[in-house]
């Protein structure tokens, strides 16, 4: 974590807290792994028990609004997941269903994303992919061979399919490749424990928030979570 922002972090809990807006984590696991698991738990409770029905309006999309690409696996258009993602800033989102990860990466679902960002590589996560594998040929791989496994599976049986250039390149980056599907993968079932997520109207307590607003410089930017509440 960068110096600057460690400082930070106890002074954002703390106006979280006096606005009474939820915050929730899970000790090991990382801020996508906890959104991975609550979008998990919603579409659980949103399908039902096949026994009791449930009314279209809670059928209604799961929207994950984030900056991190790793959760455009979350993406599922039968389970009604989809991604808003900021890429020109919060107030111009940019939707990201399935239709969008074929258009723009070639891809047709959020497992096949997280297969091509594991080969292709994501420098803003770390990943620094198989050396000479780009995003068209990760997605080439993919198409023939159907997920990593399958294109692991090829490159242990010598398939005809892959180039002799690609199969070199995939074996040595074998060690990568055993650990970074697992880095990549987010975590559904991360022990989260449950919360009151409902959004306040007004500020749980208001003499607390106005003392960080002053003591932090925080005003202008209170204002702006206290008009978007009570809109």
């Amino acid at each position: 974590m960068p110096d600057k922002l460690s400082p930070q972090v106890p002074v954002i809990v703390e106006v979280l807290a006096a606005l009474g807006i939820a915050r929730v984590g899970s000790p090991g696991y990382e801020a996508d792994d906890v959104i991975g698991t609550l979008t998990a738990r919603e579409v659980a409770r949103r399908a039902g028990d096949g026994a009791t029905p449930v009314e279209p309006a809670e059928r209604a999309r799961v929207e994950v609004v984030t900056g991190d690409r790793d959760l455009f696996q979350l993406v599922d258009d039968a389970a009604g997941v989809r991604v808003l993602y900021p890429s020109k800033g919060v107030k111009n989102l940019e939707l990201v269903d399935q239709g969008r990860l074929a258009e723009r990466y070639g891809v047709r679902t959020g497992a096949g994303y997280a297969d091509m960002a594991v080969l292709r590589g994501d420098p803003s996560d770390g990943l620094p992919g198989v050396p000479g594998i780009g995003e068209k040929t990760a997605v080439a791989l993919l198409d023939r061979y159907g997920d990593l496994a399958g294109v692991l599976a090829a490159r242990d049986a010598a398939d005809p399919g892959l180039t002799a250039t690609q199969r070199r390149r995939l074996t040595e980056a074998a060690d990568y490749l055993d650990v970074a599907p697992t880095v990549v993968q987010v975590a559904r079932d991360a022990p989260v424990g449950d919360v009151d997520d409902a959004l306040p109207a007004a500020p749980a307590d208001p003499d607390a928030l106005d003392a960080l607003a002053e003591r932090w410089g925080l005003g202008s930017s209170v204002r702006r979570v206290l008009d978007a509440l009570a809109r």
